[in-house]
């Protein structure tokens, strides 16, 4: 499903990436979903945050962008090292 939204979309996990901005939604879940593919999560974590960012979630999160200007969640690599996922609008939508 292909959601776009009329607004840019910067995406970070932190310690991890740096801040980056898309102006497609798609293209910022396809950068997610790249960068969390490449992290040592155990099978859980990795299965919930691709099922989080997944291409049949663009429209949720989409949804959120608009109405909360963000979306968060975190990545745990081992028990200790949390790293914060921030999805967020670069304007508000008119």
């Amino acid at each position: 499903m292909s959601v776009e939204l009329p607004f840019p979309v910067s995406v970070e996990i932190k310690g991890v990436t740096k801040l980056a901005t898309f102006s497609k939604l798609s293209d910022a879940l396809d950068a997610i979903r790249t960068s969390l593919a490449r992290l040592p999560l155990d099978d859980d974590q990795a299965g919930y945050l691709a099922d989080l960012f997944s291409e049949a979630s663009a429209a949720r999160i989409a949804h959120q962008l608009i109405e909360f200007g963000a979306v968060r969640a975190i990545a745990f690599i081992g028990i200790e090292s949390a790293h914060p996922i921030y999805l967020r609008s670069e304007e508000a939508p008119e």
